[in-house]
């Protein structure tokens, strides 16, 4: 495969590929046609008698042709903490992973609690010219907790949805208010679980490698009474809710209960917590500082059930970067964080090499299924969908190397680790944006 700068205006056939879409079902060998910016053909047996004249050809080899990764939990620095990342540097990481779509949280400096906040980043990605970015709009003014935001403005700016991102609604009837008024107007509402008192002051785990470490500690309770409590809400309201980053078995069994009833609630995890466990923290290794913190191995296989049998929705980065001074720190005192995109597919694909999920069902929690919980065009290869494509190898091993990522920051807790899974090329509108061992 070759990178080619002039792809976008003309078409392109993807041949030799094993195409997996996990929005049809589709997995077989056979090609693909990109027409400027959509995808104009696909399917089993695709150029089976040959490629048309005037066709730019690229040969995948074998490799996965998938939708572009839809990542929807970014921690987007720009605008504000610059030196922790960029628009730009957020995009590289995002190609680099196979990741075409991403949606940032509103914890920006401003916040993104206002309409010109949302046509900025906007702006300022389309610029940049690299994966699609997308925003939440914050719950509450400025991300206090207590006034509403004004959800239906944000909306039509082009937020997704609403959260307020790192820091839970400490106020139920805060939240009940946001559900209510989002259930009348179709709005999704999202919220990362964990109970703020009860963190307060934490920096890991609460059991017994916190206690030989003697380090202050977040126990498993401050997650699933946040998980019950929301619930509730949602019954009480008819809201929608999106629970974020799930970490805890009792968590991910109050979920697994709610579905049950028929409740509309829908949840996702990241890959440390169903790819580590607490032991990651060692003596004191900042890169392993993370919110919610790394849990017990119980907890670990606890969330791998969950996505085997469907409880956890779909899989997110979680990207978090950090400065290097943040990180530099005594444990207790360093940020919360870690960068994941260039790692999402390598990591996620663990599930498959580990017999957990099939390839096309780590790629449905990766693509189609945030892509519907946001009611995006992404994450499917069907005839006049965008052309956001990610070709990757599911076998290829390699190193995760902290210093040689593409993201700005560079706190990763998979430094060091040995992964399979590489991804090969990166297509987003057609054009071809990442190839393995070059940039556009």
């Amino acid at each position: 495969m070759s990178l080619k700068r002039n792809e976008r205006s003309g078409r392109v056939a993807y041949v030799n590929a094993r195409l997996i879409d996990p929005a049809t079902g589709l997995d077989g060998r056979g090609g693909l046609l990109t027409e400027g910016e959509a995808i104009a053909d696909v399917g089993i047996g695709l150029f089976a008698q040959g490629v048309p004249e005037g066709v730019i050809v690229v040969d995948c080899g074998g490799q996965c042709l998938a939708p572009g990764l839809v990542d929807i939990r970014v921690q987007l620095r720009e605008p504000g903490n610059e030196h922790k990342g960029t628009i730009a540097s957020t995009g590289r990481s995002a190609i680099a992973g196979g990741v075409t779509s991403l949606v940032s949280l509103p914890d920006t400096k401003p916040v993104i609690d206002d309409m010109s906040v949302v046509e900025f980043v906007a702006r300022r990605a389309r610029l940049v010219g690299l994966a699609k970015v997308y925003t939440y709009g914050a719950i509450t003014r400025g991300l206090k907790g207590a006034e509403l935001a004004e959800l239906g403005m944000l909306a039509e700016a082009g937020a997704l949805g609403f959260t307020d991102g790192v820091t839970a609604i400490a106020d139920a009837q805060v939240l009940r208010r946001a559900l209510s008024y989002a259930a009348t107007f179709g709005l999704l509402i999202l919220e990362r679980p964990e109970e703020p008192s009860l963190a307060k002051g934490g920096a890991m785990n609460q059991g017994e490698t916190a206690t030989r470490l003697g380090l202050p500690s977040i126990p498993r309770a401050a997650e699933v009474i946040m998980v019950e409590r929301d619930i509730r809400l949602v019954e009480m309201t008819g809201g929608r809710l999106h629970l974020m980053n799930l970490s805890t078995a009792e968590a991910v069994e109050a979920v697994r209960r709610a579905k049950k009833r028929g409740i509309e609630i829908t949840c996702d995890t990241a890959p440390p917590y169903f790819a580590l466990n607490e032991i990651a923290v060692g003596d004191y290794r900042t890169f392993a500082k993370l919110s919610p913190p790394l849990r017990s191995e119980d907890d670990r296989q606890a969330v791998v059930a969950g996505l085997a049998d469907g409880t956890i929705d779909a899989i997110t980065s979680d990207d978090m970067p950090q400065d290097e001074d943040a990180k530099r720190q005594p444990f207790a005192q360093a940020a919360f964080g870690g960068v994941g995109l260039e790692t999402l597919l390598a990591v996620s694909l663990e599930l498959y090499h580990n017999g957990h999920l099939t390839v096309p069902n780590v790629l449905r929690l990766l693509t189609a299924a945030p892509s519907n919980l946001l009611g995006l065009t992404a994450g499917r290869l069907a005839k006049g969908a965008p052309a956001d494509l990610v070709v990757f190898d599911p076998d290829r091993a390699w190193k995760v190397d902290a210093d040689l990522l593409l993201s700005k920051s560079k706190n990763t807790p998979f430094d060091g680790r040995p992964v399979q899974g590489r991804v090969l090329r990166t297509v987003v509108d057609g054009r071809a944006v990442f190839e393995l061992g070059s940039m556009a």
